[in-house]
């Protein structure tokens, strides 16, 4: 019955996964106020469950990676047999906009993971992040400004490293990768649509390198029923990611990012209610 209900829950972790890490709303926030109401208890000893929060979490945030590899391999794929070379080029030279783009974050990463996991992972860290950005979402939708990049092949090098550095905040938990890249793209010029695409693109190299990192420093001994629970919430992460990102590149190009920042607000002042109470 335990694992049943672990099961559950992994699938609603899944859910929820999907659906923040591709909206600019924070994930992280999401999943460590969900684990202090509906924690994962796969293992009786509490350090035990701990580490396999930690790898868990890392394999959900790889299963909605897998989706946005999965929407844009066309777009990403510089080898495929019938592109022109002309069109190659164009790939190949995005991708190094993407990996100048990773540098900052991963260079945080390498330093300051850990170190932020320790210091900064409160919810009052959590709350204060949502809120802030929320309110420059809201600040920066209502200014009239006339975008100078309307395609990803616009950017160049040195705006790839302008977003690197925008997502290197990421790494204080309850910013939002989505949500800082979005906001700096908008800030360096980008439309909607544009912010959004890049920010997606640019998960792929930093995801997928921090959870292989991760994953190298976890040490947990997986039960069957921790393997099933992973793949649960895995998977779900995945399918819900396809329909998640397909809707926001559609909902973006006739809305703006208020919505998301009067949700952020909302959520961070919540938040700071359920601290004040005790209640995480």
């Amino acid at each position: 019955m335990a694992l049943v209900w672990n099961l559950i829950k992994s699938l609603i972790y899944g859910i929820v996964q999907g659906i923040t890490e591709w909206l600019p709303i924070s994930s992280t926030g999401h999943l460590i106020l969900m684990n202090n109401f509906m924690p994962l208890n796969v293992y009786a000893d509490s350090a035990a469950n701990q580490s396999f929060w930690e790898m868990y979490s890392v394999m959900i945030q790889l299963g909605s990676i897998l989706a946005v590899i999965l929407l844009f391999i066309r777009r990403l794929n510089p080898f495929s047999p019938k592109l022109k070379t002309k069109e190659r080029n164009v790939i190949l030279r995005l991708w190094v906009k993407l990996l100048i783009s990773a540098v900052p974050a991963g260079i945080a990463g390498v330093f300051l993971d850990q170190w932020i996991g320790e210091k900064l992972s409160s919810v009052y860290v959590i709350a204060a992040a949502l809120i802030i950005y929320g309110i420059l979402f809201i600040l920066i939708d209502k200014k009239d400004r006339m975008p100078k990049i309307t395609s990803t092949r616009q950017i160049s090098y040195q705006n790839a490293l302008f977003s690197g550095l925008f997502q290197a905040l990421s790494i204080i938990p309850g910013t939002s990768r989505s949500g800082v890249t979005i906001l700096g793209g908008s800030l360096l010029g980008y439309n909607r649509t544009t912010a959004v695409e890049f920010s997606y693109y640019m998960a792929i190299p930093v995801m997928c390198g921090a959870g292989i990192l991760k994953l190298l420093r976890m040490k947990t001994a997986l039960t069957a029923g921790a393997v099933a629970v992973l793949i649960a919430g895995t998977v779900t992460a995945f399918i819900v990611s396809l329909l998640v990102i397909r809707q926001m590149l559609a909902y973006i190009r006739k809305h703006d990012f208020s919505l998301f920042g009067y949700y952020r607000i909302i959520l961070g002042i919540m938040m700071l209610i359920f601290a004040m109470l005790k209640f995480v």
